[in-house]
């Protein structure tokens, strides 16, 4: 039965560390597939960006101009621009050609033959006629052709002018790291990358939650008491979560403009998945970035957050092996003491999972409130926005190391209690049980000594 326990001890950890290490290999990429995927979705690079606009409006305008046509109602308006232009042109001819001939005797005398045989008034008359061979011209399927070609060409033009310097090197680097043409592209790659790493890292931390959990409840009812190499195997377990929690993402912040649409000249204007703010961070990547922030005062906050989420844990838990096997004399050793049984009030990793959840119910109220006041919908625009922050698997991990640890410094204290209350000279521990025999036997010797000394 003792070889299966350890056999069956062993499975379980090597389980839980081949679970932990694919839980952290799929949940870095995943992290970098979602910063890339929330890149290529930023705002500055759609709604807040000239050039998407320029691509969306030049597309509209050549749409139009491809429509272009002349119907009655335009005819009679362009037929009333033409007779209006003809009329101040025939005029400014008139005054041009009599300024010029002012000017000399010559001229003079030109425009007294002009004034003779030319009538202005009759040839105003044919203004109709001249109007009437323009617009024929202008109703020609070769006209419209070549007009529409001018307007294309002008277009063209414009939209070659206007343009906004974008640096895109981060573009760049995900287009190559994912094999992608283009951005669409890529877009769809990672999108469906996220959504099967997700799934793997979730089957994979119900696991070894389900490990974990399973190991320590055998332990705590079983009546026997723990063996040297089941209690290992639960301080291994311990150390397996608390990896896992602190390396992968606990939480993950967005908001973004889902969809926002309206109407130009009987066309849509469209935009999606427009990401006003990502971040998903672990525990050190939130110590990296206060460690490295300027302020005295953040790279403080890192210090105590790493101590009391890490090096504390490390130090309790060393400190329960040391204790529960006794290795030179560490239960007399008042440090240890403290780690064990007095610092479940100190041990701040509960303090971090209820700061964790706060901050997600924080954030994503925050988040919620303020995405509210954009959402509108009306037949000129359509806003929708999207809070997408939500707990990731790193503070399920975290939470279930937490409640272990506490599990098992509560056993290990009320057992070493008990054994003290029932024997002062009993400790658990496989050293100091088999020294029992021996200080039992010193015991009786020395009240065997005392009570004859007594008697004479």
């Amino acid at each position: 039965m003792k070889l299966f326990n350890i056999i069956l001890s062993a499975i379980t950890v090597i389980a839980a560390m081949l679970l932990c290490q694919q839980i952290i290999s799929n949940s870095v990429i995943n992290q970098q597939n979602k910063n890339d995927y929330a890149e290529l979705n930023h705002v500055k690079y759609g709604l807040l960006s000239i050039n998407e606009w320029k691509r969306q409006v030049t597309v509209i305008l050549a749409a139009e101009i491809n429509k272009l046509y002349l119907s009655r109602a335009n005819e009679k308006v362009i037929r009333k621009h033409i007779e209006t232009l003809l009329n101040t042109l025939i005029d400014q001819v008139d005054r041009k050609i009599r300024t010029e001939n002012a000017e000399t005797a010559g001229g003079r005398l030109s425009q007294s033959f002009i004034d003779l045989f030319v009538n202005l008034k009759e040839i105003k008359k044919g203004i109709p006629e001249y109007t009437d061979a323009v617009m024929h011209e202008l109703t020609k399927t070769k006209t419209k052709r070549q007009v529409k070609a001018v307007l294309h060409k002008q277009l063209e033009k414009y939209s070659k002018l206007t343009f906004d310097f974008q640096d895109t090197p981060e573009l760049t680097r995900i287009l190559l790291r994912t094999d992608s043409a283009d951005v669409e592209t890529a877009r769809v790659k990672l999108n469906d990358q996220i959504a099967f790493k997700h799934g793997m890292i979730v089957k994979e931390e119900i696991l070894l939650i389900l490990l974990a959990v399973l190991l320590f409840v055998v332990s705590g009812l079983s009546k026997q008491s723990l063996t040297p190499s089941r209690y290992a195997s639960l301080v291994l377990i311990l150390v397996v979560l608390l990896s896992a929690g602190v390396t992968t993402p606990t939480i993950d912040m967005e908001a973004k403009i889902s969809q926002m649409s309206f109407m130009l000249l009987g066309n849509p204007v469209h935009f999606e998945n427009q990401v006003l703010y990502f971040q998903s961070k672990s525990i050190l990547d939130v110590f990296r970035i206060m460690i490295d922030h300027r302020e005295i005062e953040m790279k403080l906050v890192g210090i105590l957050l790493i101590t009391f989420s890490i090096i504390f844990p490390l130090l309790k838990m060393a400190s329960t092996l040391g204790f529960y096997f006794d290795i030179r004399h560490a239960r007399k050793n008042p440090v240890i003491r403290f780690f064990v049984l007095y610092s479940g009030k100190w041990s701040m990793a509960d303090v971090m999972v209820v700061a964790i959840f706060m901050a997600y119910i924080g954030f994503d109220g925050i988040i919620a409130n303020q995405l509210g006041h954009l959402n509108s919908s009306s037949d000129e625009l359509v806003l929708l926005t999207t809070n997408g922050t939500s707990l990731q698997p790193g503070y399920y991990l975290f939470l279930t190391y937490t409640l272990l640890a506490l599990f098992l410094s509560e056993l290990l204290t009320k057992k070493h209690h008990a054994e003290e209350r029932r024997n002062p000279y009993v400790e658990i521990g496989p050293q100091t049980m088999q020294r029992l025999p021996a200080r039992r036997e010193r015991d009786a010797a020395n009240l065997s000594i005392t009570f004859a000394e007594r008697q004479s």
